[in-house]
């Protein structure tokens, strides 16, 4: 008997497939959806690319934000400091109720990121945690965090998140040099074709999806 078979157990996410939308009208639409939520409504995943834009975590400061050029700014309210989002990029978008779940904000964000892992993993590239940095990167060979190929910010509201991860996939890199990525300055930025060359990013995109969801579904 799977997870979602069991007496009182949310069902599995609902996977919504790869689409290109611009930013702030997806930022609108998990926030109309988390506040419409009822205690029987099904967690989604967003699986979106978006049209270049720096965003701004709650707590951003703006000097890690050098030079954005003719790229829009948009100051959002999830965790997390400066990065950019821009074609090549897939970015899930995690509608969970964690309190149904039984989650902690930590549980979950190891959640996101072991699925992170495992994705890369199955794409021939090693990756890992970084201690006191949400995230995911390449590991070097001697396994300490390298370059980040994934990055994390999400915003909880009464129980339930929205927002979520970024993941490299095939990306114009060149943006990042304008801030400093996630508030580290200096820190390299990498994508998945860098490592592995040319890749299919709706297939991609699915079977990140898939993998959030049963990180999710197998840590309760």
């Amino acid at each position: 008997m799977n997870a979602a078979s069991r007496i009182g157990a949310p069902p599995a996410p609902k996977l919504r497939p790869l689409r290109q939308r611009p930013y702030l009208p997806t930022v609108q639409e998990m926030q109309a959806f988390t506040l419409g939520r009822r205690p029987e409504t099904r967690d989604e995943i967003w699986l979106v690319e978006h049209p270049p834009v720096f965003t701004l975590g709650h707590a951003s400061r703006p000097e890690h934000l050098h030079a954005p050029g003719d790229i829009p700014v948009v100051r959002t309210e999830r965790g997390g400091q400066v990065t950019y989002h821009g074609p090549g990029q897939v970015v899930a978008y995690l509608l969970v109720d964690l309190r149904r779940r039984g989650l902690s904000v930590r549980d979950f964000v190891a959640a996101i990121e072991k699925a992170t892992i495992a994705v890369l993993d199955a794409c021939g590239v090693a990756a890992t945690r970084r201690a006191g940095a949400p995230g995911v990167y390449v590991a070097d060979v001697d396994g300490s965090a390298g370059a980040k190929i994934a990055s994390l910010g999400i915003r909880i509201s009464r129980g339930c998140s929205y927002h979520g991860v970024a993941l490299n996939v095939a990306m114009d890199l060149e943006p990042f040099s304008r801030i400093d990525p996630c508030g580290y300055p200096g820190l390299a930025v990498t994508d998945l074709r860098s490592r592995v060359g040319d890749v299919d990013i709706a297939d991609l995109a699915a079977r990140f999806g898939r993998q959030l969801a049963a990180s999710l579904e197998s840590t309760r």
